[in-house]
């Protein structure tokens, strides 16, 4: 399945679900309508607890993205809106930006289990 994850920044929960999705077999990006100038250190951290690397990640923004041929385009629960990406679901995940690791290994969580279902 190919995916696409959008929230505001992409450093966190965006990033994250990329990373896993890419673990399970999926193609997977991830962009931010203000993207930030990195990923977050703990989202980092939390996913190698996965054994999975994502120091090559990066936020990218949405207008970088060309969107056609997603099979899914999932926004993380920002409220994000973007007038040129059709949204076919909202995960409804807090942004765990700011929190402490225990809230990152909750959102990871939270991500692996909606990504289950989408198989």
């Amino acid at each position: 399945m190919r995916l696409l994850f959008v929230c505001v920044g992409n450093t966190c929960r965006s990033q994250m679900a990329e990373a896993l999705a890419k673990h399970k077999g999926h193609e997977a990006q991830s962009a931010g309508t203000s993207p930030g100038s990195a990923v977050a250190p703990k989202a980092i951290e939390v996913i190698e607890e996965r054994g999975i690397d994502i120091g090559s990640q990066y936020p990218k923004s949405v207008d970088d993205i060309d969107t056609r041929g997603f099979d899914r385009i999932i926004s993380m629960g920002c409220g994000v809106e973007c007038s040129r990406l059709p949204m076919d679901d909202d995960w409804g995940i807090e942004d765990p930006y700011g929190g402490d690791v225990a809230f990152y290994r909750e959102t990871r969580d939270k991500i692996e289990r909606l990504l289950d279902l989408l198989e």
